[in-house]
């Protein structure tokens, strides 16, 4: 090694050790503690980028709005943290009606937010509404009791919606749309998961809306009017490139009355109207009964706009004890396909 060499390590190791020129230390995320009858509020506006706010068990009776990306709202167990509305709403996501709110936009998208481990009960409107979200995860939450949906997501992608109970909701346990105030084509949800959730007593327990590029999987619902609806219509994009699959949907009898845009439901298993692409297999769907013109196992029905349901794809779905029938083609188009179901009853008959 000549005399430069030697004199280049020598300058390099005093840099060294002097710490000049060392990259900064990363900040550590942060922990707020919140107990019941402080302000959620308060924290996760404190909260930086990383940091967890992190529930205490008890009853908070208050709502809270996130903004910021990549903050975990925790609690310790649902259950045993439990958030409902107060009776002076405070915030643009309590006077909304709602208790959790992760609120971005299309242009600038809140990311990297987590909820999980907690209970909403009792809200106007939605236990969890997010909108303008992307890598939203929400999980081991209990929803139950609110006026319209358990958990709910728009204008959203890449998100996860696992391992939470949705329970006795005015209309869905688990809602997922492109948008819900204005009418356009189905948007793409950037492999949106709702997968090992629980739903039961919900006017629906899973609808996802006007959507493309997601899965339904490994889901139970019972005792709802309807297990799981894919919505479509005649707008463009199509809604579809969907599945759902390896779900456990059992005895969903509940009735609910009709509503301007839909007819009574009662004894609807999986329900496919006025989208397209969709991969519906492996299923177990049993003892799902009613005489609505949605009643059955699997049914295929167009839009009520009259848009068919084309080239979806049905196969390897057990199903039995359901009426009308276990599968139930009431669609115009000829693209669907039924293979290698296992099932009693179908209309029209030879799809078993």
């Amino acid at each position: 090694m000549n005399r430069r060499h030697l004199t280049y390590l020598a300058c390099t190791t005093a840099v060294v050790a002097a710490g000049l020129g060392a990259a900064p230390a990363a900040q550590q995320p942060a922990v707020h503690r919140v107990q019941p009858g402080q302000s959620i509020q308060k924290a996760v506006d404190a909260a930086e980028p990383g940091d967890t706010v992190l529930l205490a068990a008890g009853t908070y009776r208050q709502s809270v709005d996130i903004t910021s990306p990549d903050i975990t709202l925790r609690g310790h167990g649902a259950g045993r943290t439990v958030l409902m509305p107060a009776a002076d709403a405070k915030g643009a996501c309590a006077k909304a009606g709602n208790g959790i709110c992760v609120t971005g936009t299309d242009d600038k998208p809140v990311k990297d937010v987590g909820i999980r481990s907690l209970t909403v009960r009792g809200y106007a409107k939605n236990g969890v509404w997010a909108t303008g979200t992307d890598n939203l995860k929400v999980r081991f939450v209990s929803a139950e009791k609110n006026g319209q949906w358990g958990i709910a997501q728009e204008r959203s992608v890449r998100g996860l919606i696992s391992h939470n109970l949705t329970r006795n909701n005015g209309d869905a346990g688990v809602f997922v749309a492109n948008t819900v105030d204005t009418e356009e084509g189905a948007r793409d949800a950037g492999k949106t998961v709702v997968r090992h959730n629980m739903t039961e007593g919900n006017r629906v327990g899973v609808t996802v809306r006007r959507l493309r590029n997601m899965s339904v999987d490994h889901n139970e619902a019972t005792g709802n009017c309807a297990a799981v609806f894919v919505v479509g219509d005649e707008t463009a994009p199509r809604a579809g490139h969907l599945s759902v699959t390896h779900n456990h949907v059992h005895g969903n009898n509940k009735h609910c009355d009709k509503t301007p845009r839909l007819p009574f439901l009662q004894g609807s298993g999986i329900v496919l109207t006025g989208v397209e692409e969709t991969l519906v297999a492996f299923n177990r769907v049993e003892d799902n009964k009613g005489t609505s013109p949605l009643s059955g196992g699997i049914v295929l029905f167009k839009s009520l706009v009259g848009t068919p349901s084309e080239r979806n794809e049905i196969r390897d779905n057990l199903l039995t004890g359901n009426g009308p029938a276990d599968l139930a083609n009431r669609d115009t188009a000829k693209t669907n396909t039924f293979s290698r179901n296992t099932c009693t009853l179908s209309e029209p008959a030879g799809m078993c």
